[in-house]
């Protein structure tokens, strides 16, 4: 005679489900955005950008050197001396050689110290060097 019980038990332990390969591929999942993924890179200051209606947005992975209204200048969250600019910008191109670098320099700087630092970005070997500005609306590019 034929056994149910028997064959319904052995119906369930067959239908078992294996997480171990489901988790690692979520693992997978996980390390793959994060190395994909791209940060916004931050100068460290709060600038007030002057508007400019033909400014464009950047696509590029950019090297963002501020200007505050005291004309000091900031790079990677840290206060820099106008004559360290070159040598901070040739170490970023070091390592993104394709980056663009942006000066952001506040509405209240003086325009002397945007040059000297636009300077010695070129002497660093940058080849795509702009300056920010606000669109009319009050958007940022």
């Amino acid at each position: 005679m034929l056994n149910i019980t028997a064959t319904r038990r052995s119906r369930r332990s067959a239908t078992e489900l294996n997480m171990a390969p489901l988790i690692d591929m979520v693992f997978i999942l996980l390390i793959f955005f994060l190395v994909t993924t791209s940060f916004v890179k931050e100068t460290g200051i709060e600038v007030s950008r002057p508007t400019a209606a033909t400014a464009v947005s950047q696509s590029k992975a950019t090297i963002p050197i501020a200007i505050d209204p005291a004309n000091r200048i900031y790079m990677d969250h840290r206060e820099i001396d106008v004559r360290a600019v070159r040598a901070n910008v040739e170490r970023a191109l070091a390592e993104n050689p394709e980056g663009a670098v942006v000066v952001v320099a506040d509405r209240a700087s003086s325009t002397g110290m945007a040059i000297e630092v636009m300077d010695g970005c070129r002497m660093a070997g940058a080849k795509n060097v702009s300056l920010a500005a606000s669109l009319p609306g009050g958007n940022a590019p």
